[in-house]
């Protein structure tokens, strides 16, 4: 079965950075392109960043883009999200998700359980 499990996430100053890490399983993790989505404390789905199956092509939100930094491990079967110059906008919970292809495409067909990040001072 397909396993997704995030970590990392935790309470942080706001201009402070977290790195988030998502463990795959019951799949080959080097064939597809994976995904970090966020939701906000009573807000909907946000999508933060993509990148393809072998980390040569990323991609991110406006909101994110120049502060966020996302990258795989193939080798280690691991996604990674580098936050840095957090702000308290960011605060969600951080799911990875696994998209069906080889390379990024705005729909997912499985997701981790999510880790939570809050900035706040």
């Amino acid at each position: 079965e397909v396993q997704l499990v995030e970590s990392g996430g935790g309470l942080v100053q706001p201009g402070g950075s977290l790195r988030l890490s998502c463990a795959a399983s019951g799949f080959t993790f080097s064939g597809y392109a994976m995904n970090w989505v966020r939701q906000a404390p009573g807000k909907g789905l946000e999508w933060v960043s993509a990148i393809n199956s072998d980390g040569g092509s990323k991609t991110y939100a406006d909101s994110v883009k120049g502060r966020f930094t996302i990258s795989r491990d193939n080798a280690k079967n691991t996604l990674y999200l580098q936050m840095n110059s957090l702000k308290p906008e960011d605060t969600a919970v951080y799911y990875c998700a696994k998209s069906p292809g080889s390379y990024y495409y705005p729909v997912y067909d499985y997701w981790g359980q999510g880790t939570q990040v809050t900035v706040s001072s």
